[in-house]
């Protein structure tokens, strides 16, 4: 009988333990995959600031031609 209750406890244990293993794998999937997603919006937010700090730096140059222009 103690051999029965044993052999119950150490497979209810083991199941147990598998649905955590499972919990834990699909928890870092979830995260490696959000990770990435906001590495990908990073990536594109630095590529509109640098396109905007791209616009600006052309717009100033025009401005100070303009003024060098005006000034002769």
């Amino acid at each position: 009988m103690r051999l029965v209750q044993f052999t119950s406890l150490l497979l209810l244990s083991a199941a147990l333990s598998a649905c955590g293993l499972g919990e834990t794998a699909a928890t870092a999937a979830t995260t490696a995959n959000l990770q990435a997603q906001q590495a990908q919006q990073a990536q594109q937010q630095m590529q509109q600031l640098k396109q905007q700090v791209d616009a600006a730096n052309v717009q100033n140059q025009q401005r100070l031609d303009d003024a060098l222009k005006q000034s002769q």
